[in-house]
């Protein structure tokens, strides 16, 4: 994935994800991993909880759009790899967190 360009959104904005029964079928295994991975890391990472928990509803039987959003979030951690916050030893300082848990619309 070095080839691929970084995008800014986890989820497709405008696109509903179902089960794509006619879709052709992707490597459950390597599915489930890369699932895998992306759950760890939402111990540090609590922005991408909500677009990680879509795909891997699909874990049974995965299709290769849900293998594309799955690459789209790979895409979007790539991208915001060199953003992070950091602490200085002694400093007070207060953080307020919010963010869109209903981003991109659960049916």
């Amino acid at each position: 994935m070095d080839d691929e360009k970084s995008i800014d959104t986890q989820m497709p904005t405008n696109g509903n994800f179902d089960k794509d029964e006619n879709g052709k079928d992707v490597y459950v295994k390597k599915y489930r991993g890369t699932i895998e991975y992306l759950l760890y890391l939402t111990a540090s990472r609590h922005d991408i909880m909500f677009s990680i928990c879509i795909p891997a509803h699909y874990e049974s039987a995965p299709k290769e759009s849900h293998l594309k959003v799955v690459r789209r979030i790979l895409r979007y951690l790539h991208g915001i790899s060199k953003y992070g916050l950091w602490y200085f030893k002694g400093s007070d300082c207060n953080f307020v967190d919010y963010y869109d848990s209903e981003f991109a619309g659960c049916k």
